[in-house]
């Protein structure tokens, strides 16, 4: 068993990919710390997972919340010993245009997905730094990178997930407290209408697989292998997994550059690609 005894917290693991996750890596033998908001869920994954062998505490609440964040790493110490492992996978959407978009619309996502991973890990690394570190892995979407349509909170809540993993691996790399991402495509609640949409327009008669949407339980192999030993020289890296395609993708890097003494406004119009004379435009 790849990661027997290993200690795990799964936020967002009563359903879809979270739960996936918890599943997977209890049959490789981790002793995982489930979370959810419906205690009935909870109290439901953690009797499977006892069911099949393995072992499980469940704490019901929002990431949101930091005294949930707080009782995740709690109950993980209180029942195991330590934490070993985090997967920051709790996230919620609230879908809608920036011209219809509430605060309140823009504060709920950014409060589970980016505080409350803020949240668990700081608790966590409290415990880590003192029982020879551990892992991060945090669980982002391609709109960290590329947007996607009414979904500017979302979005930010996911750069701002990666933001912080770059930042950490510096801050923590002395505690031995290491930062991946997993960028999983996958068939899931917050996917599914996309996937419909596609096939429907499609009209081919394909699969959510053609499309290159894995299933949440072949995603989980890349989170059981990423949460252990063997993985241990990997860090501050983001991994694309769907099922089919394994790809890992690094930090930003120029596409282009020019170094010049001094720089004049159409000579910045010719490097961006722009027009060659400067044209400027006010409204009043």
């Amino acid at each position: 068993m790849i990661v027997a005894g290993r200690r795990v917290i799964v936020t967002g693991s009563t359903r879809g990919l979270g739960r996936a996750f918890a599943l997977a890596a209890a049959a490789e033998g981790a002793r995982v710390v489930v979370n959810g908001r419906d205690a009935a869920a909870v109290a439901a994954l953690v009797t499977q997972v006892r069911d099949c062998g393995g072992e499980a505490v469940g704490v019901t609440g929002s990431v949101a919340e930091d005294a949930v964040a707080q009782g995740l790493v709690s109950a993980c110490v209180e029942h195991y010993g330590g934490v070993d492992v985090v997967i920051n996978n709790a996230g919620i959407v609230r879908d809608r245009t920036l011209l219809n978009m509430t605060t309140d619309e823009f504060d709920e996502v950014v409060a589970v997905n980016l505080r409350g991973t803020w949240s668990v890990c700081r608790h966590a690394a409290q415990v880590m730094k003192d029982t020879g570190g551990g892992l991060f892995l945090q669980v982002i979407s391609g709109s960290a990178f590329m947007g996607s349509f009414g979904q500017s909170n979302y979005a930010a809540s996911k750069a701002g997930v990666l933001g912080m993993m770059y930042a950490w691996s510096y801050e923590l790399q002395r505690c031995n407290i290491r930062t991946n991402a997993l960028w999983p495509v996958a068939q899931t609640d917050m996917t599914e209408q996309v996937v419909a949409r596609h096939l429907s327009a499609d009209g081919s008669g394909r699969t959510a697989e053609d499309l290159g949407f894995g299933r949440p339980e072949e995603i989980a192999q890349a989170v059981v292998y990423l949460c252990s030993d063997a993985a241990a020289g990997l860090s501050n890296q983001i991994v694309l997994f769907n099922g089919r395609k394994l790809a890992t993708f690094s930090h930003i890097q120029e596409s282009a550059s020019q170094v010049r003494d001094s720089w004049s406004v159409a000579e910045i119009g010719r490097m961006l690609g722009g027009s060659a004379e400067p044209v400027y435009s006010f409204r009043g």
